[in-house]
């Protein structure tokens, strides 16, 4: 698929179909993924994949989804075999760029205009939603409530130092997927690109 093609057909996919994702696309995703930019080649970002069940299952829980919660998102949502939790860990960066070759003696955060570690792990985010779709998969990013990490990552045993950014699910896209979602109910913006001076 030419890339302008993976760009245009990008979308959030809210229902899948019951057929297996292929292990192999998984790690194709995830190669991308970790091909994603990063300061100083900090590599500060962690993936953890749920491609069973019981782990698909154990995920939903612990985020705070009831079993016998049911809506049309969440419905949908639990459809998908394969979730990835993209975490991002900020001691990465700081202990990178107290490193020699980088000029800066200590791990002092506020040096960080912003904070990189979770710009770095959206942009491999990212590459995974993209590669789902040239793989002719669909996917969706979404946040995992605050109120729900702390039970995350004891059901995952996730350690303190990562911090996931969202999830995301993966599946082969239905026909049917379900409510069309804000795109539908609201116009592209075409007044954001700025030339010369805003």
């Amino acid at each position: 698929m030419e890339f302008r093609d993976v760009v245009r057909r990008r979308r959030m996919v809210r229902r899948y179909g019951p057929d297996p994702v292929d292990p192999a696309v998984v790690d194709r995703m995830l190669e991308h993924a970790q091909r994603a930019p990063n300061a100083g080649f900090s590599q500060g970002w962690a993936f953890l994949v749920l491609d069973t069940p019981a782990d698909v299952a154990r995920f939903w829980e612990s985020t705070g989804a009831d079993p016998d919660t049911h809506n049309a998102w969440l419905d949908g949502m639990r459809t998908a075999p394969v979730v990835i939790v993209p975490l991002a860990c900020k001691a990465a960066y700081l202990d990178r760029y107290a490193e020699p070759d980088k000029g800066w003696t200590d791990r002092d955060e506020t040096r960080w205009p912003v904070p990189y570690w979770y710009v770095d792990t959206g942009m491999a985010a990212l590459l995974v939603l993209q590669t789902a779709v040239d793989e002719g998969l669909g996917a969706c990013f979404f946040g995992i409530p605050a109120e729900h990490v702390d039970g995350f990552r004891a059901a995952f045993d996730v350690p303190a130092d990562h911090t996931p950014i969202g999830a995301i699910t993966v599946g082969h896209r239905v026909a049917d997927a379900g409510a069309a979602g804000s795109p539908a109910r609201r116009e592209r913006r075409d007044n954001v690109v700025h030339r010369g001076r805003w």
